[in-house]
């Protein structure tokens, strides 16, 4: 198991991006990379609440985590501290055993430079997801809610 720290700058007030964080609607929109299609099953945006989501390859060639195109994770919001951190506990639905553990993301938010500085904090990443793969995604994610709260509305 791995970590990873991955930020963005975005052009929005904290509690524009904190309200991202917590929306099954912007959810669905920007925490998918390019090539995937979202599909929020279940959410309930409150500490404690519980989450499940499928990502799914746009082309029939992606190899999925859960089926062969889709990756499905679950998990609980552990800990919420309005407009600055969300603390989620997920894990992948899967048979596969290099990619099964749960894993934390920790997301935080401060003001700089007139926005608001995302950190996400992976942890717990099983060996079996590629960490360049891994870092690739939270990346375009990021670029996707920047996009979303800076105005520029649907990321889809």
């Amino acid at each position: 198991m791995y970590s990873m720290r991955v930020s963005q700058h975005v052009n929005a007030a904290r509690p524009a991006v904190y309200r991202a964080l917590l929306d099954a609607a912007a959810i669905a929109n920007w925490r998918v990379p390019d090539g995937m299609t979202s599909h929020v099953h279940e959410f309930d945006g409150r500490e404690g609440g519980a989450f499940r989501v499928s990502l799914t390859y746009d082309a029939p060639t992606g190899g999925g985590k859960s089926s062969p195109h889709t990756d499905t994770y679950h998990g609980h919001f552990a800990r919420l501290v309005p407009n600055e951190q969300v603390v989620e506990v997920l894990e992948f639905e899967t048979a596969d055993p290099a990619l099964r553990g749960t894993m934390t993301m920790t997301t935080t938010l401060t003001d700089a430079d007139g926005g608001t500085d995302v950190a996400v904090v992976h942890e717990g990443i099983p060996d079996g997801v590629p960490a360049a793969d891994n870092e690739l995604g939270t990346r375009m994610a990021l670029a996707r809610l920047a996009q979303l709260v800076e105005g520029g509305g649907s990321t889809a």
